[in-house]
């Protein structure tokens, strides 16, 4: 079944009020926070979000580019990567959301985006 709509989980290096401000405009996004996930490490965190059944939103580009890399090697499938600079949270979450109404669910699948 296709999917949609791109569900979130924010890693611990992006602010809770990202995820309740893209909450309170309908987009489904979960935290490390919320889920218990402080001090897990990268590898966790994505295996975490794959669990999920989510794209993982982070701004740490250096460790879970190398991480993407290093999955797509061993032929392991994610629900995409999403690395951000760190904006302003509104101004992160107006970048967000253009990308979250641009793309698919099935096409974030195993990529790894910039904003």
């Amino acid at each position: 079944m296709p999917r949609i709509f791109i569900e979130l989980y924010l890693d611990e290096d992006v602010s809770v009020l990202v995820a309740d401000l893209l909450r309170g405009r309908g987009y489904s996004a979960l935290t490390a926070h919320i889920e218990g996930n402080l001090g897990l490490s990268d590898a966790e965190q994505l295996a975490h979000a794959v669990s999920l059944g989510r794209a993982l939103l982070t701004h740490n580009r250096a460790d879970f580019e190398l991480l993407a890399k290093q999955w797509a090697a061993e032929g392991r499938d994610h629900y995409g990567v999403i690395l951000a600079r760190r904006y302003p949270t509104y101004e992160l979450v107006r970048r967000l959301m253009r990308l979250l109404d641009q793309i698919t669910a099935d096409e974030m699948e195993n990529q790894v985006r910039y904003i």
